[in-house]
């Protein structure tokens, strides 16, 4: 895979926390459909897991008729999906909620899109052979550490629906942009959800079992839920399907232009659809004007563009605002929840023209 020279350099990622490692994409600054490895943003809940790959197995077990192991090169004879796809972190732009939430303060660039080379779920599911009380599938990472919640140990486990973890495209991905998956994003297998945010996309995979009941690890039942409340519980919801959502990448915000033609672009995508329009704003949402869409495969973001021509001098707010094949569109203000999940409002930046 060969990524132009421009994409990615004088590009870093932006330092959240070093322990453990979270860290950001220049998103603003990436202009390919597939990101380099070197500006893949990093999410983690625990230090790095150490295990020996030579010796790794992938076991799949629990309400199956027969359990069955696979090795990587079992895997690898098995009949492949590539899958493009957007990966967003739940808390991708929690820094712009009002009021304030607690968590990692992400701005805009929890984000990466890239292939993902696997076998599908489902393939390993039939092989194994599901009983008719099977509802859920976890899938449990080798990650591990301390909650401060708990002060226990636990395993960074989530579970699917049946229905979802049955799709041809949720896969076990043993490949990045044609090649091995880089160990800090999952080697050398990580389950790939796609349109569903990144947390269900579950990394360094130890196992898959099958159960008959709701999956109750706090990374599915405590983090990643919908709380409307900041001292309640009441209307809590899950986590799963991506927002409709977009980003400016250019202008930059508080960005000095001059007067003259500019274009503004970004990127677009959603978790329940495809993007079939994006709205432009250079008054702060008085008026909106149609950009440029240009069409894209089922789960990755479009890109589009606008042309601006200011004849005066000034400070501008541009605005973006998506809209899906649903019929789904970024909000005015974002839905707030007390953990700062799944933040989409309109799009804004602020530009000063000389």
């Amino acid at each position: 895979m060969i990524f132009p020279h421009s994409s990615f350099v004088k590009s870093y990622l932006t330092t959240r926390s070093l322990q453990p490692e979270n860290q950001e994409s220049p998103i603003e600054h990436i202009r390919t459909d597939l990101v380099h490895p070197s500006l893949f943003y990093r999410r983690n809940h625990f230090t790095y897991p150490s295990f020996t790959s030579a010796y790794y197995w992938l076991p799949i077990r629990g309400l199956v008729e027969k359990p069955v192991c696979y090795s990587v090169q079992d895997l690898l004879r098995l009949p492949s999906r590539t899958i493009k796809a957007v990966l967003e972190c739940a808390g991708n732009k929690r820094s712009l909620f009002e009021p304030k939430v607690f968590g990692e303060q992400w701005e805009k660039g929890a984000i990466t899109q890239g292939e993902w080379k696997g076998v599908s779920l489902r393939t390993l599911l039939r092989a194994a052979g599901l009983k008719d009380a099977a509802k859920e599938v976890v899938v449990e990472g080798y990650d591990y550490g301390e909650r401060t919640d708990t002060d226990t140990v636990h395993t960074y486990a989530r579970s699917l629906p049946l229905d979802q973890a049955m799709h041809p495209d949720t896969i076990v991905a043993y490949e990045y942009n044609s090649q091995p998956i880089p160990f800090k994003h999952g080697y050398p297998l990580r389950l790939i959800v796609p349109q569903w945010y990144a947390m269900s996309s579950v990394k360094w995979i130890k196992q898959i079992y099958v159960i008959d009941s709701a999956f109750e690890g706090p990374f599915q039942s405590v983090d990643y839920v919908y709380y409307p409340y900041q001292e309640s519980d009441e209307g809590a919801f899950p986590v799963t399907t991506m927002n409709v959502n977009s980003i400016i990448q250019k202008p930059s915000n508080m960005e000095v232009l001059n007067t003259g033609k500019h274009t503004i672009e970004g990127i677009a995508w959603s978790g329940e659809g495809l993007i079939k329009k994006v709205e432009i704003s250079i008054d702060g949402g008085s008026t909106w004007s149609d950009a440029k869409v240009i069409p894209a495969e089922n789960y990755a973001w479009v890109k589009w563009a606008f042309d601006w021509t200011v004849p005066v001098k000034g400070e501008y707010t541009l605005m973006a605002k998506a809209t899906d094949s649903g019929h789904r569109m970024q909000p005015s203000t974002p839905f707030w929840n007390r953990k700062g999940y799944g933040y989409n409002a309109m799009e804004k930046v602020k530009v000063k023209v000389e």
